[in-house]
């Protein structure tokens, strides 16, 4: 089934739509929240959470901020975080919205936030372009929380390579950012 059908099924509230989403998205998932989250049965509640996020919130999916996965990708990932910080006594941390940042901020605050992000931006874009694998190595172990050894694993190189590579993916973020 077509990803285009699945959401309008999801929009109609046709429970098709949940077992479509499981079928097709449900890998996608488990691959998102498997470094996050270690446990094998907290694992399948973080599927059925998310599963039963998109069914509440399908209505702020909007294509135009980006796709379909990504959207997944984004309340799949969140809400791992939120599960495993709540598993950790006293972890501080305030949870996270599980949908991509609303930025209903101070227009301070909104203001220095816009121009972080656009530096940082600019700074991966040039990494992008002069080092391929180090942006997606950055991308994997920072965003996605994969170890290194998943990593290698899955990219066939070595676990010493891809420490090494964030190594040197870090010092050009911090000279691009004019860090230390």
């Amino acid at each position: 089934m077509q990803e285009k059908e699945i959401i309008e099924l999801i929009k109609a509230k046709d429970p098709r739509g949940a077992e479509e989403f499981l079928r097709n998205y449900s890998p996608l998932v488990r691959y998102v929240i498997g470094p996050i989250i270690k446990d094998e049965q907290d694992r399948e509640e973080c599927v059925s959470d998310v599963c039963m996020r998109v069914w509440e919130r399908i209505e702020s999916f909007d294509a135009a901020k980006g796709s379909f996965t990504t959207w997944i990708t984004a309340i799949a990932r969140n809400l791992a975080l939120n599960m495993a910080r709540r598993k950790v006594p006293d972890s501080g941390g305030e949870e996270i919205n599980e949908e991509i940042p609303d930025s209903s901020h101070d227009p301070e605050t909104e203001v220095l936030r816009k121009e972080r992000l656009q530096a940082l931006n600019e700074a991966l874009k040039k990494l992008r372009k002069k080092d391929r694998l180090g942006y997606m190595l950055f991308y994997r172990k920072y965003y996605y929380m994969q170890s290194s050894v998943q990593i290698a694993a899955e990219l066939g190189i070595t676990v010493k390579a891809v420490e090494s590579r964030l190594y040197r993916v870090k010092r050009q973020l911090r000279e691009e950012l004019g860090g230390e």
